[in-house]
């Protein structure tokens, strides 16, 4: 039976995530605590994965409950330790020494920082999707594709690409539930450069985007509105939620009905 088999937050985008049990509904439709900080650069841009493969070299970890971050930078192994409500200025100085230019942290606790802004909601991929993606790419395995594509929830019990069920060719958002909560598919999430990257080492496939739309046609089910994809280098499902669903609370096994 289709059911939510894992949460992924990344309170701070671009870093690693973190995996939960439980997650909350925010009125916006993000998650609480996803996306809630990011870094940016003196003219306020993102200081990103799209923009900046070097901050792949970091590690992190978070406690959620204590609000601090576990920073390890390349070739050391010592964790610097930062609360994420009172160490920011530190936080920041850390970072800019790293990346070799001033940064700041920014914050938004209502709807954090998605990549989409119209459709705001934790982007949706099954574990039968990420595997089988997996398998165009030798020596790629499952976690590393899971932490390329960066998703926030994932169902299990279902084929690989059953999240293409939640949009259709008629462009209207399509409902869906998991567990008490509603959502609504939107579109296919359009990939930018980090999948084609080492999640670890920030070095890029220079064939992967062609490997990837070439096996995505080719593995694409009859039943997909394929006239929704503005490109085949496409992957996960973003979606929004009603306002009447805030407070809700997505717990792991929670089943997954269309």
């Amino acid at each position: 039976m289709p059911h939510l088999a894992r949460i992924l937050l990344y309170p701070i985008k671009s870093l690693d995530a973190v995996e939960v049990q439980k997650a909350i509904v925010l009125k916006s439709s993000s998650l609480e605590f996803d996306r809630e900080f990011t870094i940016v650069d003196e003219q306020g841009r993102f200081v990103n994965g799209k923009r900046h493969a070097k901050i792949q070299l970091i590690r992190s970890k978070f406690s959620l409950e204590n609000r601090n971050i576990y920073l390890q930078f390349p070739n050391n192994d010592s964790l610097q330790v930062f609360n994420l409500d009172t160490e920011q200025l530190s936080l920041a100085a850390t970072l800019s020494n790293f990346f070799g230019f001033a940064v700041t942290l920014k914050q938004n606790s209502v709807m954090g920082f998605p990549d989409d802004t119209n459709s705001p909601g934790p982007t949706v991929i099954s574990t039968a999707t990420l595997t089988e993606v997996a398998s165009w790419f030798p020596g790629v395995s499952v976690d590393e594709m899971r932490r390329r594509i960066r998703a926030n929830i994932e169902i299990d019990g279902v084929p690989a690409f059953w999240e293409d069920r939640l949009f259709d060719a008629s462009g209207e958002t399509l409902p869906f539930q998991v567990g008490d909560v509603v959502f609504f598919g939107v579109n296919p999430c359009q990939r930018c450069v980090v999948p084609t990257r080492d999640s670890y080492l920030g070095q890029a496939d220079p064939n992967f985007q062609k490997i990837f739309v070439q096996q995505r046609q080719a593995t694409m089910p009859k039943w997909v509105a394929t006239s929704r994809f503005k490109t085949f280098y496409s992957l996960s499902v973003n979606t929004i939620l009603p306002t009447s669903e805030a407070g809700k609370v997505l717990k792991i096994g929670d089943i997954v009905k269309i």
